[in-house]
């Protein structure tokens, strides 16, 4: 019987996505997204703790309010166009509150004060889902309405979301909120060229996920969830330790790392369109994400022997070869991208 539930909520995840994908009208978007939303939760609250039904009742929430914003302007479009064509939002209120939905949904300011809690109530393997898998869908649908989105609220929402991410995940000792925060501060990088550049967009999600991932992984694998772990997450696997430090200054976006491309690319795009205060301002605030993460790096390989930890070392605890292996290549894909790319 557990087996048969688990295999019920994984398909539903997985098919509600592919729904959302090749989904035309907005009927069909908003129920796979209700699906997306009512598998989720079982693996929010399978933990049997408060902070974890704490969480699962904050998501519900949250994406109830966006699935009702989203049905409430496909309808007012629907009534003026006669149709519930994703791509045929004639209506810019309706496209400005469908934006809002779908922003609310990814988790990018202003409704994004539900993904650090919700993260931080999780465990770190579904905690790597809301922050990678749980994107996708409303980001396909941002790229699809992302001519009909209004410019300036995309680049406003945009840059509000890098500020608030990298000021949220500075005094964070937490992991799983400090990723909460990068997640934050990624879509708002998304979201400040999706209507000048939808692609760049796709390219700078996909480029996250491919990162945070592995990052995630690694975390769980190693059972490490706050910085004083972090000094001291040698002591369950080096290799694993050095892949963590690599993959975080790529998420920093330090050259020459592959987060630092689609960050490149960004910034190049802004200042194409005339618009280099902004790029300017994402720079800037890039620097705020570029310190917690060079801190966590910090602690990840100098504290490590022959340093000096100031933390009691945890106990050794072995890691299976395959799994270990299996992350290898994932983990080391993400830091020589760019060279390759850039030629």
């Amino acid at each position: 019987m557990q087996t048969l539930a688990t295999s019920s909520i994984v398909t539903g995840i997985f098919l509600s996505t592919t729904l959302v994908a090749f989904s035309n009208n907005w009927v069909l978007a908003w129920l796979s997204l209700e699906l997306n939303t009512l598998s989720i939760l079982p693996v929010i609250s399978k933990t049997k703790h408060p902070r974890a039904i704490e969480a699962s009742t904050k998501y519900f929430l949250t994406q109830a309010i966006a699935s009702c914003l989203l049905l409430s302007s496909s309808t007012i479009n629907s009534w003026e166009t006669g149709t519930w064509a994703i791509t045929q939002m004639a209506n810019k209120y309706a496209s400005a509150m469908m934006f809002i939905a779908l922003t609310m949904k990814a988790g990018t300011v202003p409704t994004h004060f539900w993904l650090p809690e919700v993260m931080q109530g999780s465990t770190l393997t579904t905690a790597m889902l809301i922050a990678t898998w749980q994107k996708i869908a409303p980001t396909i649908l941002m790229l699809s309405t992302s001519s009909l989105t209004p410019p300036s609220m995309a680049l406003t929402l945009g840059l509000l979301s890098m500020t608030f991410g990298g000021w949220g995940g500075m005094n964070q000792t937490q992991l799983r909120k400090m990723m909460a925060y990068s997640s934050i501060t990624n879509m708002g990088w998304a979201v400040v060229v999706l209507t000048s550049e939808p692609k760049m967009s796709a390219i700078n999600v996909l480029t996250y996920i491919i990162i945070t991932l592995p990052t995630m992984s690694i975390l769980a694998l190693t059972s490490t969830k706050t910085l004083q772990n972090m000094s001291t997450a040698w002591t369950t696997s080096p290799v694993a330790s050095t892949m963590m430090a690599l993959l975080m200054l790529s998420t920093a976006g330090l050259p020459p790392l592959t987060g630092f491309f689609p960050k490149l690319l960004i910034l190049n795009e802004l200042v194409m369109q005339k618009l280099t205060p902004a790029a300017i301002l994402a720079t800037m605030t890039s620097l705020l994400n570029l310190v917690f993460y060079l801190r966590t790096t910090y602690l990840t390989t100098l504290l490590s022997p022959p340093g000096s930890a100031t933390s009691t070392s945890k106990w050794r605890q072995m890691i299976s070869k395959p799994k270990t292996m299996a992350l290898t290549p994932t983990a080391l894909m993400t830091p020589p991208a760019l060279p390759t790319l850039m030629q």
